[in-house]
């Protein structure tokens, strides 16, 4: 088989898996489906909230972790690409670590901030628990300065703020996987094949190979490593990455893939956490044990990517080409609704990285309310539709200040 043609580094515009598009236009599903993530990875995130029991991955394996991932995988391709594309490697590279700097300081400021406000409620207490306690922070408030110097060096990593650091290493390996798309889409595929197999921990333990398995520690006191491993987790950020390169081409949408994708996610609900704890299934618990390393959430297991891969596909079917079922026309009232509704979802996802670190901080202090009112219906689905409420206004005030409006007062 002759190997494929890589997509040059200085053409424009970028192609797709859909369609060459002009690098100014966004995928609509993009945003749509990150945003969704967003909501979803807040209330997932809230101490004490039992909405979180019935969220997506509940249902099956993967989550909004896969779904977020994937979609910055894309969205990379489409800012990071057109760098590349525009203005060859070393300056694509440049922007791409500028990125990073961005989300380092990010991680860094979320971390404080959500500390911070912890020992906040803590002071004001006493309550029937330690809240920096809960958190798994004490040893930051005991053993400050070991602890400051493994938050800024990154092998400090509590457990809730291991996003941002494994997004830094998938932003930090596309400058290699730029390089090597020069030379073939082959390597590429074969590199990023490698870096999954040396992230799976359990698998190469098994195959005797337990000494070339790769991840970051997470605590300098103990053998715990970085709960999502990068090594693991960037074949879903590539895989997205590739779609919206156009180094893999757009799935075929028929009848056969539809009922595979089908017949994948619904037959995962058997085996999922929903099966043991409502129809009372043990013997699925026993299942996900024996089989740990293939449905592993911190090194991002086969099945995983399999479930994951169907739901993004059927997700991909009823989105419609290139979205269109999102762009809703009509002038009915349930038509200006539904645009509505899509609108708000979109604009999270386009200010994702905001609205992340927001929804940290009030998942933390959501757990803490519901602590004192109670986890009855109504107090739970306020302090749920209340936070969603928020996300929203802090995607609309990061698109405003991005948008630097003083700039147009002063030229008006």
């Amino acid at each position: 088989m002759a190997s494929p043609k890589p997509t040059s580094m200085k053409t424009s515009p970028i192609p797709t898996g859909d369609a060459s598009i002009a690098p100014t236009i966004r995928d609509p599903r993009l945003d749509f489906y990150r945003g969704l993530a967003m909501f979803i990875i807040f209330i997932s995130h809230m101490p004490n909230n039992w909405v979180g029991n019935w969220i997506p991955g509940r249902f099956g394996f993967s989550d909004a972790t896969e779904i977020f991932v994937f979609c910055s995988g894309m969205a990379s391709a489409v800012a990071f690409g057109r760098s590349y594309d525009r203005n060859g490697w070393l300056i694509g590279t440049a922007r791409v670590s500028y990125r990073i700097w961005q989300i380092y300081w990010a991680h860094i400021c979320l971390f404080l901030a959500t500390a911070m406000m912890l020992a906040a409620i803590d002071a004001a207490g006493p309550f029937d628990k330690t809240y920096v306690n809960s958190w798994n922070l004490t040893r930051f408030f005991t053993e400050t300065p070991q602890q400051l110097l493994g938050l800024f060096t990154l092998t400090y990593v509590p457990n809730f703020f291991d996003i941002l650091p494994m997004y830094m290493i998938l932003l930090l390996m596309m400058p290699l996987i730029m390089a090597l798309s020069n030379l073939s889409l082959w390597l590429v595929a074969a590199v990023c094949l490698a870096f999954w197999a040396l992230g799976q921990l359990q698998l190469m333990h098994v195959l005797g190979l337990g000494r070339f398995a790769i991840n970051f520690p997470a605590e300098p006191w103990s053998d715990r490593p970085w709960f999502f491993n990068p090594f693991g987790w960037q074949a879903v950020f590539f895989t997205g990455f590739a779609f919206m390169r156009g180094w893999l081409p757009k799935p075929p949408v028929n009848k056969s893939l539809i009922s595979l994708a089908v017949v994948i996610v619904i037959g995962s609900v058997f085996i999922s956490s929903v099966a043991i704890r409502e129809f009372g299934m043990t013997w699925v618990s026993q299942w996900r044990s024996d089989n740990a390393m293939w449905i592993t959430k911190t090194n991002f297991g086969l099945v995983r990517f399999v479930h994951f891969l169907a739901l993004a596909y059927l997700a991909w079917v009823l989105a419609g080409d290139g979205g269109k079922r999102l762009i809703v026309k009509g002038s009915s009232a349930m038509a200006g609704t539904t645009r509505r509704i899509i609108a708000l979802i979109t604009k999270v996802g386009q200010q994702s990285l905001a609205v992340f670190m927001v929804s940290i901080v009030l998942s933390s202090f959501g757990g803490f309310v519901l602590d004192m009112i109670g986890n009855e219906v109504g107090p739970v689905v306020l302090i749920n539709l209340s936070g969603c409420a928020l996300l929203i206004v802090t995607a609309y005030s990061a698109s405003w200040f991005k948008s630097q409006p003083w700039k147009r007062s002063a030229t008006g």
